[in-house]
């Protein structure tokens, strides 16, 4: 038996089913594992994305779709620190941040939301209707009997 998991690989796509994306992905040395997220299937075809944004405010955090592409930055302020603390352990982390997910090309972005330090990103399949499965009705196919004048 194995304890070869593939999670990793399917971490930075939404809504594919092609590997070889996901394959070129993985092979890179330089994957991200600043903010923490999570990708989420809330049903058939809707998604959430998660991002765990602690320290930042809303404005301070940006949202785009280019090219299938979404992109979450977080631009993070520069604070006067307090010269009088002296940290034993800092462990919350307040840098910028840019975080790019592909979607697949029927995923739409429907909304945003930002609360308790969590970024909520809703997402929807959405196939046109050429995309559907339909059902193919099996039947017999009516031969015509032409009648064909005999001949004595």
């Amino acid at each position: 038996m194995s304890n070869l998991s593939l999670s990793p690989l399917f971490r930075r796509s939404i809504g594919f089913d092609r590997l070889n994306d996901l394959f070129d992905y993985a092979m890179q040395s330089d994957t991200p594992n600043y903010p923490h997220y999570n990708i989420e299937k809330t049903g058939d075809d809707h998604y959430r994305i998660v991002v765990s944004t602690a320290g930042f405010n809303e404005d301070q955090l940006d949202v785009n779709l280019e090219n299938q592409v979404l992109t979450i930055t977080g631009q993070s302020v520069e604070e006067k620190s307090d010269t009088t603390v002296e940290f034993l352990h800092k462990g919350i982390s307040n840098r910028s941040f840019k975080l790019s997910l592909r979607l697949d090309e029927h995923i739409e972005v429907q909304h945003a939301n930002y609360e308790n330090g969590l970024l909520k990103i809703e997402l929807q399949r959405i196939l046109p209707e050429e995309k559907l499965p339909r059902h193919i009705p099996i039947g017999r196919k009516e031969t015509q009997q032409l009648a064909s004048p005999e001949v004595k």
